[in-house]
């Protein structure tokens, strides 16, 4: 899977102080039923050498909008990347979010894939950075990639105690291969202004490209 985040440092050594992995994500999961209800579905992967990683799916609502959000990534922070050592406490901690109209529940596992990313392959996601599945997102569909858009607007950060980071739940805006090679080359904010400018529906799962010339 392709990506353009930072690696992590070191991942061993740091304080074994600070919320437990299951308080964790018992107040993310709180935090997700409060703002979406209830889920409508949920479904768990487990990649070799990684812990569990759940993905929640939340509706359809009134405007048909089918909202997917991983559940396991923010158990542990995310390394800073300069760190000669890694931080088994203070970090970055994320939750993906993932909108479609419809919805498409092929799009699980990938999620998924996404979340075990830290894991897996030593990245940071963070706002403005890609990650590229290298396939179609679901069958049929238009998309190889996310952007990961600022958090905030959709689901509020959730505070630990002190002194870990708050967990922050970082929407994901599907891309198409013409999209994410233009990204690459112009940054984050210049595609968000494009899709703004055209008036592109992000959520729609059979949009195409933004005009790029």
């Amino acid at each position: 899977m392709a990506h353009d985040f930072p690696p992590f440092g070191d991942p061993n050594g740091g304080s074994a102080h600070g919320p437990s992995r299951t308080a964790v994500l018992a107040a993310v999961e709180a935090r997700l039923l409060t703002t979406f209800g209830e889920p409508s579905g949920r479904a768990a992967v487990t990649f070799l050498g990684t812990d569990r990683i759940e993905v929640l799916r939340f509706g359809p609502d009134a405007e048909g909008l089918v909202r997917y959000a991983t559940l396991g990534m923010s158990a542990a922070p995310m390394a800073d990347p300069t760190a000669a050592v890694a931080d088994q406490v203070r970090g970055p901690r994320a939750e993906l979010v993932l909108t479609i109209r419809g919805g498409r529940d092929a799009v699980l596992r990938p999620l998924a894939t996404f979340a075990a990313t830290p894991q897996v392959e030593g990245l940071v996601v963070a706002p403005g950075g890609s990650l590229d599945l290298g396939t179609p997102l679901w069958d049929g569909a238009p998309f190889t990639s996310v952007l990961a858009a600022e958090p905030g607007g959709l689901v509020e950060d959730l505070e630990l105690d002190a002194p870990a980071d708050p967990v922050r739940f970082l929407p994901l805006l599907p891309m198409t291969p013409n999209e994410a090679g233009w990204k690459r080359v112009h940054g984050a904010e210049a595609l968000q202004e494009r899709w703004l400018r055209h008036g592109t529906d992000l959520r729609d799962p059979e949009r195409r490209g933004v005009r790029l010339d």
